[in-house]
């Protein structure tokens, strides 16, 4: 954060509120199966990319157990709508990687990929807090969603 703040005549308070903000998203994410999480930061000059982050996580769910994704987009809707958050769009959609459901904010865009072998669904969670989902931004996030592919292990 140092690094990102140096000579931008930013206030304290901001960077101290944007670690705060980083730390929660890594430490909420972790307790709920997080395996990666990717920040960009850098906007290169002469781009309209702004930064954004990417929290991959497994959360847990017993084999065999995972709705359909119907049903879990379905869940999804219900949910949201029960949290004053109704602007958001679910739907489920055909992806390479299988049956996905994808919701859509205007800053935030989720893709729940069922997984192969009944194991659940992994959890693509895009952030564009300044750009939003519609633009260059958002098209990049789906476009690397699209790129999923599950690649077969060796038999047993």
């Amino acid at each position: 954060m140092d690094k990102e703040f140096a000579g931008s005549g930013t206030s304290g308070d901001v960077s101290r509120s944007v670690w705060a903000t980083l730390r929660n998203t890594a430490e909420n994410g972790l307790a709920r199966g997080a395996l990666e999480f990717f920040l960009r930061t850098d906007s290169p000059e002469g781009t309209a990319l702004a930064p954004a982050s990417l929290l991959i996580s497994w959360p847990p769910m017993p084999r065999g157990l995972a709705p359909t994704a119907e049903v879990f987009a379905e869940a999804l809707s219900e949910r949201r709508s029960s949290a004053c958050d109704a602007d958001a769009d679910v739907d489920v959609v055909d992806m390479p990687a299988g049956r996905t459901v994808r919701v859509c904010t205007a800053t935030t865009l989720d893709h729940h990929v069922r997984m192969p072998g009944d194991a659940g669904y992994l959890h693509l969670a895009f952030s564009m807090p300044l750009s939003g989902t519609e633009g260059s931004m958002g098209d990049l996030c789906d476009a690397m969603a699209q790129s999923l592919r599950w690649v077969p292990g060796p038999s047993l």
